[in-house]
């Protein structure tokens, strides 16, 4: 192991080894509960009439069930965290962390969606209740092909140990570049979680708009933005992947997961039933593409693209 290599796994393991996970979710844990337990008292107070203006202007505060969209919000940075950790050890793992966070973010919609529901026989003509429909069936939807998604990586991380070689330096190598990009993103996540909490904190404040906007807003600027992120991540893995394969079918499943990255992002930028088959799309397109990876490395198709 060379001095650059000993300096990144030193730093790494600072930030990103098991135990900084641990301690991580010990104080997502922490933040999650305290935020759930001022959610919850700041929507007695408003209920007890102390703070009437803040009803007229955040008509969901009226609501207990949207106590529940805060704490979540930090879990999904939680998740955030995690998708950066499982990225040097496996990039199927990375992606399909990918798909968890999407899904975990139309669930903490639901609950936003939960607190506006119109109960009546126009169900299907209300906006707020077409997108709990929407958001129901594909969280369980996404939750199937999710598993689908990490069968079918099991079965090629099978694959791998049946025909397990000796690694080569240029694993090695590529291994390390990806621990440095996780080092990097680290604070980045940081900074940009909050750069857009404060911005969204303050825009609230200054305008007349509502938290279900505003929470969509959020989901805009900040989501949106990581996934960009994400996506040049992605193909700078692609091209550092050059290092040590130029196999097709390795190259191919790579290029297709950044594809899978953009649809992702795009989802971000629509509501309702676009937004909901977006995701699934680009969750399908990542199952198809694993799948057919997985074909090829059962075979003796071993064509490079050189």
């Amino acid at each position: 192991m060379n001095r650059f290599q000993e300096y990144a796994k030193k730093v790494f393991d600072t930030f990103l080894s098991e135990k900084s996970k641990e301690k991580g979710e010990e104080f997502i844990l922490f933040i999650a509960i305290s935020s759930f337990v001022l959610h919850l008292g700041i929507i007695l107070l408003v209920n007890l009439n102390f703070f009437p203006q803040l009803l007229l202007k955040y008509p969901s505060l009226s609501n207990p069930i949207s106590v529940i969209y805060t704490p979540f919000s930090f879990v999904l940075i939680y998740e955030f965290y995690l998708l950066i950790y499982y990225l040097p050890k496996s990039f199927t793992t990375y992606i399909g962390k990918q798909y968890e966070i999407v899904t975990l973010i139309i669930i903490r919609r639901l609950f936003k969606d939960l607190s506006n529901l119109e109960i009546s026989s126009d169900w299907f003509s209300l906006k707020n209740d077409l997108q709990f429909t929407y958001d129901i069936l594909s969280t369980i939807l996404l939750f199937f092909l999710i598993y689908l998604f990490y069968e079918l990586a099991k079965q090629n991380y099978r694959d791998l140990r049946k025909n397990h070689e000796k690694v080569s330096q240029s694993v090695v190598n590529f291994i390390t570049f990806k621990k440095v990009i996780a080092i990097f993103l680290v604070p980045l996540l940081i900074l940009m979680f909050s750069y857009n909490s404060i911005h969204w904190i303050l825009q609230s404040i200054s305008t007349s708009s509502t938290i279900s906007t505003e929470g969509k807003n959020f989901n805009n600027i900040f989501f949106y933005d990581f996934f960009t992120v994400l996506i040049l991540v992605d193909v700078l893995l692609l091209l550092l992947s050059f290092l040590h394969t130029d196999k097709f079918h390795k190259v191919i499943r790579n290029s297709g997961f950044i594809i899978s990255t953009i649809l992702l992002r795009f989802s971000f930028t629509t509501e309702g039933l676009m937004s909901s088959a977006l995701i699934i799309l680009a969750v399908t397109f990542g199952i198809l593409l694993i799948f057919i990876h997985n074909l090829y490395d059962r075979s003796d198709i071993n064509f490079p693209i050189k």
